[in-house]
């Protein structure tokens, strides 16, 4: 993928949020990402404790959900770890795994938050931004805002709101299995990036993208990135 070139990483953290102040007018939180044929999943994973990042990009096809591409890349970060700044510790490895892919993926699923994030820009919008192509946060927990339990079956959704303003969506992914939460991160409205999240599941309370990039970032970690080197870029 072409990347378009990024602002620094190093920084402090009382820089860092001075900085996601300014990227976040640049969120465009509307969209319609078109046909879909290509759709990827990123995610980072690291060892309690340790400051090397490996980052991960899946991309599958759409709507078959058929992995053709997987890439990834380690880095070492200095950032600590802190709620609410989560890309400036993974979003270098994040780049440097998203340079190595060789397809377009039409839209893009993070592994954490969209817009729902104190200063609504979470990875996935930061990383949209960045990467200025159509993303979506499905995240495992709730970072911000307010939400009712959705209903118990699958498909069932419950809006998060913050300050009266719908920011993301709780979306029961699989029946009786707690929700993921949904946000737009750029380029794309919440309705569409929620059917999205449903259509790309495969019966895993995560959607297939991002569980089949947490799946290999592991790997590469559990294997310090050596005996992987081989599938850096590997289509399929």
């Amino acid at each position: 993928m072409k990347i378009p070139a990024a602002h620094s990483f190093d920084c402090t953290p009382k820089e860092a949020i001075l900085l996601q102040e300014r990227l976040r007018r640049q969120v465009i939180p509307h969209g319609d990402p078109g046909v879909i044929h290509l759709i990827a999943g990123a995610d980072a994973s690291y060892a309690k404790g340790e400051d090397v990042i490996y980052a991960a990009v899946v991309v599958l096809t759409f709507p078959e959900l058929t992995p053709v591409e997987y890439a990834w890349a380690e880095a070492e970060t200095t950032f600590p770890y802190i709620p609410g700044l989560l890309t400036f510790r993974e979003g270098p490895a994040l780049l440097e795994a998203f340079r190595k892919v060789q397809s377009e993926p039409e839209v893009i699923l993070f592994d954490g938050q969209g817009i729902a994030h104190p200063r609504s820009l979470g990875i996935a919008s930061h990383m949209g931004v960045l990467l200025d192509r159509p993303t979506v946060g499905v995240a495992k927990r709730l970072l911000t805002g307010t939400v009712d339990e959705p209903a118990r079956d699958r498909g069932a959704t419950s809006p998060i709101t913050s300050r009266d303003e719908v920011i993301g969506m709780a979306v029961r992914t699989k029946s009786r299995v707690k929700p993921v939460y949904v946000s737009v991160g750029h380029r794309i409205d919440l309705k569409p990036a929620v059917r999205l999240v449903l259509a790309a599941d495969r019966g895993y309370r995560l959607p297939e993208p991002t569980r089949q990039a947490h799946l290999f970032s592991n790997t590469v970690r559990r294997h310090g990135g050596g005996s992987v080197k081989a599938v850096q870029t590997t289509l399929l």
